[in-house]
């Protein structure tokens, strides 16, 4: 029995989501229905609808879903009806990536995350007019108030933590600790400089602080998120309005450098500069997402001081690991989530993709109405 949804959707020849009332199917035997209560905005769902990433329109976007599973299909094991969930990246489960325990480099990732849409090509979605709507973004269209999922991208999680600060941990937050964490491997004392102060370049601030980076520099255009940023834990911050960015860095180390640095903003330029600021032997992560033709540009001479470029996607670890280890944190109060989020019922998305460009919220999380 199909279920009505309540779902932001991006239409092709828009700017903006609309929100409608469209018909969700049951789920399949291999998939759940996920009842959504919140979902985390990200700059890659803003894409998506900017037609920028390879993902068919019309489509109900959202990759930063939490809520609870409703329903299970007869080949799903391991997770029950009323089971709280995170969901995450979606993945195969059997490529030597996801059995090394890093299913953010599935082989299948780009089919299972970006097609929006079942193996078949078809949509669990339809509109008002009968004609489909695609979905299973990232195994979850999460800008829903129901929505068919996969076992694979699900996080079960207790009940105690709010919507709005587990929401943002399918993606953005763990992108940016996982960085710290599990690609750079940031030690105690060393010096990091992190480039742009959204969700991802905050968390990565948080997990440099619970790391013991002696020295955490913060960049970014917007006072109020450098204001912030010394209050999770940055040492030094960095306006890139006022002033040049390498510049500012290699003063503030005497001229050495960074060990390590990580670039969240998806400009070029940016992922230039967190190579150039690196001290000898230092590493840069590089997570903005700067469309699919974007390169990188560094010199020669300074890659032969021992200086590595890192891509890292996802937190660089199974979310079914890190969003734990995050929570973890959360509950001894070194990683305050709470401070970044500002919530907006799902009916008011435009709202809360205008202050995110505007740079006025840090983590919009969008709210819903599941009645």
């Amino acid at each position: 029995m199909p279920h009505v949804v309540t779902a932001a959707v991006a239409r092709r020849g828009r700017s903006d989501f609309t929100v409608e009332t469209l018909h969700l199917a049951d789920p399949r035997p291999d998939e759940l229905l996920i009842r959504f209560t919140a979902s985390g905005l990200c700059h890659t769902d803003l894409e998506v609808a900017a037609g920028r990433l390879p993902t068919p329109l019309p489509v109900v976007a959202g990759h930063e879903g939490v809520g609870v599973v409703e329903a299970v299909g007869s080949q799903v094991s391991g997770v029950a009806p009323g089971t709280r969930v995170v969901l995450s990246v979606d993945s195969c489960g059997v490529c030597s990536s996801c059995v090394d325990g890093q299913p953010a480099y599935c082989a299948d990732h780009a089919a299972l995350n970006f097609a929006a849409q079942r193996a078949d090509g078809s949509t669990g979605l339809t509109d008002a007019s009968g004609a489909p709507v695609h979905d299973h973004f990232f195994g979850q269209s999460s800008f829903a108030n129901y929505g068919l999922a996969h076992r694979q991208g699900l996080v079960a999680v207790d009940d105690d933590i709010p919507d709005e600060v587990l929401a943002p941990l399918g993606c953005g937050v763990l992108t940016g600790a996982g960085a710290v964490w599990n690609s750079l491997r940031v030690n105690a004392g060393s010096t990091v400089a992190v480039l742009g102060t959204g969700t991802v370049g905050m968390s990565a601030v948080l997990a440099a602080a619970v790391a013991g980076a002696g020295r955490i520099i913060a960049v970014d255009r917007h006072p109020h998120r450098l204001e912030l940023a010394s209050a999770l834990g940055a040492t030094d911050v960095v306006n890139a309005a006022e002033t040049t960015t390498d510049d500012a860095i290699m003063t503030l180390t005497g001229g050495t450098g960074v060990d390590y640095s990580v670039e969240s903003t998806g400009d070029a330029t940016a992922m230039s500069t967190a190579i150039a600021v690196l001290a000898a032997r230092g590493t840069a992560s590089i997570l903005g997402v700067a469309g699919q033709d974007a390169s990188v540009r560094a010199n020669a001479f300074d890659l032969l001081r021992g200086r590595t470029i890192a891509g890292s996607v996802m937190g660089h670890q199974a979310p079914a690991a890190l969003i734990p280890r995050i929570i973890a944190q959360y509950r001894r109060g070194r990683f305050p989530l709470d401070r970044l989020v500002r919530t907006y019922p799902l009916a008011k998305i435009n709202d809360a993709v205008a202050d995110a460009r505007a740079g006025v919220t840090v983590k919009a999380v969008l709210l819903h109405d599941s009645a």
